[in-house]
């Protein structure tokens, strides 16, 4: 693999990085199985080629999506607290709706940005190559999403957040208001992915209404994939393991379709993330078992 397409897939690590702590917070801290992402990355996308084409600041357009995304998630969690449809409906139905409201956004099926300014523009003067350039961007970004995630998880309010997904009767006889909390937190999520679909639009050069099919499967095999070479037993390590399963995650799947010996193509992208995902799924109950298995033998020695 070359170097170029080593650092692209870290670009695309970094980014759906992004994707894989907004689903860390939904599914892993409140235990809310949402399906908003599929529709929320290509908002955020459509919200930001559109401004950004109609004249706007790209970082006051990128805040927008930020924005759109986490209006997108108040939806699904609105649906869900108020009006007490199932978690995983309401999801649906939101992202099902999303694909209208894209459409209406952009006016058409894509909108281009090619020759427009973005977010990266202002640095492009620093004199680095481009495929230098953006993974040092995301890199910077992530870490500062991260560190800001962690300092909210440890307060009193990210707190009752992670009290409401692990036992939300417990959590509502303490005083959380549990309804808030998932409101919020679904709203954080997908401002998140938001925030990916945006910068996504600025990398690729514009913004596509497909471009969110199984970005949900993506971002879950990157949590589950992280929990597998990292220990979770702290928040930080939990979301660090987000970001170094995007990027593990990335990179397999571009060993795998450089890979010549294998024969694989990039119409194969699907078959090689369910696959990933299955042995993602089955590793750490396999570790458990190597692991028990030494000490048994140890212990019988």
């Amino acid at each position: 693999m070359s170097l170029i397409a080593f650092l692209g897939s870290i670009e695309t690590g970094l980014l759906f990085g992004l994707v894989a702590l907004g689903v860390f917070l939904s599914f892993r801290v409140l235990n809310f199985p949402d399906l908003t992402v599929d529709g929320s990355l290509p908002l955020g996308a459509a919200t930001s080629a559109t401004l950004i084409v109609n004249g706007a600041d790209p970082y006051l357009a990128t805040l927008a999506a930020v924005f759109a995304g986490a209006c997108a998630g108040l939806v699904t969690a609105f649906l869900n607290v108020r009006l007490k449809i199932l978690h995983l409906l309401a999801s649906i139905l939101t992202m099902i709706g999303l694909h209208t409201v894209n459409l209406r956004i952009m006016g058409k099926p894509n909108q281009a940005l090619l020759g427009e300014e973005t977010v990266f523009t202002p640095f492009e003067g620093l004199g680095l190559p481009y495929y230098w350039l953006i993974p040092i961007f995301l890199l910077i970004l992530v870490t500062l999403v991260l560190v800001l995630l962690n300092l909210y998880l440890g307060s009193e309010s990210g707190l009752g957040m992670r009290a409401t997904g692990s036992n939300q009767r417990m959590a509502a006889s303490q005083g959380i208001e549990t309804g808030r909390m998932k409101l919020l937190g679904i709203a954080m999520s997908n401002g998140l992915v938001g925030l990916a679909g945006a910068l996504f639009a600025q990398i690729q050069g514009g913004a596509d209404i497909t471009m969110g099919v199984g970005v949900i499967v993506v971002g879950l095999a990157a949590v589950i994939l992280g929990e597998a070479v990292l220990s979770t037993r702290t928040i930080l390590l939990a979301t660090i393991a987000c970001i170094l399963g995007s990027i593990l995650y990335r990179l397999v799947v571009a060993l795998a379709l450089n890979a010549e010996f294998l024969g694989l193509q990039a119409q194969d992208l699907k078959l090689i993330t369910a696959v990933l995902v299955v042995v993602a799924m089955t590793l750490p109950d396999a570790r458990r078992r190597w692991l028990s298995s030494r000490r048994k033998s140890g212990a019988s020695s």
